[in-house]
């Protein structure tokens, strides 16, 4: 909590008073003023794709200005304190990562409560940003202030995706059946997806329809096979298919409902049914996260016993460790964190955290039962004592039905505003399962996943680097 600040009254204020704080340039300061001042001029916006040739935003002049606000507002004179003119002079321009030292100094005392300050601004080396004068109304009234806490803003989060598809782009593009990509969104995906090196596509559906939604969106279909077929169920069928006797070596979704999809793939005769059951794990990034959080299953298995969750677990696992976490945090979820017997989930959740002690899964560090608080958030685990790997830290969450999941996902796509990315795994080859609300972008990432779990599958090797897990370490 911060300490309590005295300001600094018209009467206190005395000629020479000086105030200084330091401010970092932040690409989130850039984002926000462009939001709070409607100026979204390209060299004051961080490129959402970063490249190593690039150079950093330069930080709107009136940005700059308006840190000196804060001294005068915090510092000196404080809190009571109110604009009556300022005049800026700038020298130099701000880059991203600049570190700043904001000054005023008091050089007159007009009549009450006037006050004039020479303000400055320069860089850590102390080269001149800008200088120039402010005329105040000092307060008249002493107070003692406590620093507000401003609510926290979900703005300018990390592109974790980004990491996957740049992976993604150095092994060789997946054969991918895609099924009725017959609408703008699953069109304009899998464009995307081929354009990057991710995929190449081979379109299942009715040929009418995908030329009309190709030429209303700019998309040259002729250097990809088409194969005709009108019925959306027959079309997946086709696509199945395909992926069995090798000519593809992963199915995605289009303009179709995900259950006439899921039937042919998990047809007992003609599907694509492996060794273990099969799962969908929605990877989401999530802005207030500092990294992927892989849930599941939220598709497939609607009320999962646990010999399911058993494979559900080990999927899920095998998906975050193709996707560059060397041994995943996984929380088991339910509606608390201990073992009650009236709660079925509880039980499934310590079975399979002892399951996992013994071998029975591997890969990944897994525990519960947890609620979703504690299993998130470091600070609720510790408040409520749970002493884990796992608790506060976890980037796996698996979820006791589909109903919770879904919900789960839901409400962090719209609600939290994270990027999702969802893949079927535990077939013989990837599906790709979006959402016919998903974006490009989210195609895109969804296709990375199939790439580099089918690359990890194949080989054993993951094709993103690592990161080590300083915070575990430590």
């Amino acid at each position: 909590m911060s300490l309590p600040r005295k300001n600094t009254t018209w009467q206190e204020l005395e000629l020479g008073a000086s105030a200084t704080l330091e401010r970092v340039c932040s690409e989130q300061d850039l984002l926000l003023f462009a939001h709070a001042s409607g100026n979204r001029n390209p060299l004051n916006l961080p490129e959402a794709e970063q490249s190593q040739s690039q150079l950093p935003a330069l930080a709107p002049s009136m940005w700059v200005g308006s840190l000196l606000s804060a001294v005068l507002g915090n510092l000196l004179p404080g809190p009571g304190t109110l604009y009556r003119s300022q005049d800026l002079r700038f020298q130099r321009r701000v880059q991203v990562g600049d570190r700043l030292q904001v000054s005023v100094t008091c050089i007159e005392k007009g009549p009450e409560p006037l006050a004039r300050f020479a303000t400055r601004i320069s860089t850590e080396a102390g080269e001149l940003v800008c200088e120039g004068e402010a005329e105040v109304e000092a307060p008249r009234v002493s107070q003692l202030v406590v620093a507000r806490d401003l609510p926290p803003l979900i703005l300018g989060n990390k592109d974790h995706f980004a990491r996957l598809i740049d992976a993604a782009r150095q092994l060789p593009a997946l054969k991918t059946a895609v099924v009725c990509p017959e609408d703008a969104n699953s069109m304009g995906g899998l464009a995307l997806s081929a354009r990057e090196g991710l995929i190449e596509p081979v379109l299942v559906g009715n040929a009418q329809r995908m030329a009309r939604i190709a030429a209303e969106l700019g998309i040259d279909l002729s250097g990809w096979r088409q194969v005709h077929e009108s019925d959306p169920r027959a079309a997946a069928a086709v696509a199945v298919a395909m992926a069995r006797q090798g000519e593809v070596g992963a199915v995605m979704k289009g303009a179709i409902h995900s259950d006439e999809l899921l039937a042919a793939v998990v047809n007992k005769e003609h599907g694509l049914r492996g060794h273990s059951r099969l799962s969908h794990v929605f990877v989401m990034d999530a802005p207030m996260l500092d990294h992927l959080l892989f849930i599941s299953d939220a598709a497939i298995n609607i009320a999962p016993d646990l010999t399911t969750k058993v494979d559900i677990t080990q999927n899920a696992i095998d998906l975050a460790r193709a996707c560059g976490l060397d041994c995943p945090r996984v929380g088991i979820l339910s509606a608390v964190e201990t073992i009650n017997t009236s709660i079925p989930s509880t039980l499934d959740a310590a079975v399979l955290s002892k399951m996992a002690e013994r071998g029975q899964i591997r890969g990944g560090t897994v525990d519960g039962p947890l609620a979703m608080d504690n299993a998130i958030d470091l600070d609720a685990a510790r408040t409520k004592g749970i002493q884990s790997l796992v608790a506060g830290r976890a980037e796996v969450l698996i979820v006791p039905n589909l109903e919770a999941g879904n919900m789960l996902a839901k409400e962090l796509t719209f609600v939290a505003r994270a990027e999702a990315a969802g893949l079927v795994v535990g077939a013989r080859v990837p599906v790709i399962l979006t959402s016919r609300a998903d974006n490009d972008r989210s195609r895109l990432a969804s296709c990375a996943l199939a790439l580099l779990h089918d690359h990890w599958r194949q080989t054993g090797a993951c094709a993103v680097p690592i990161e080590p897990d300083l915070e575990v370490q430590a």
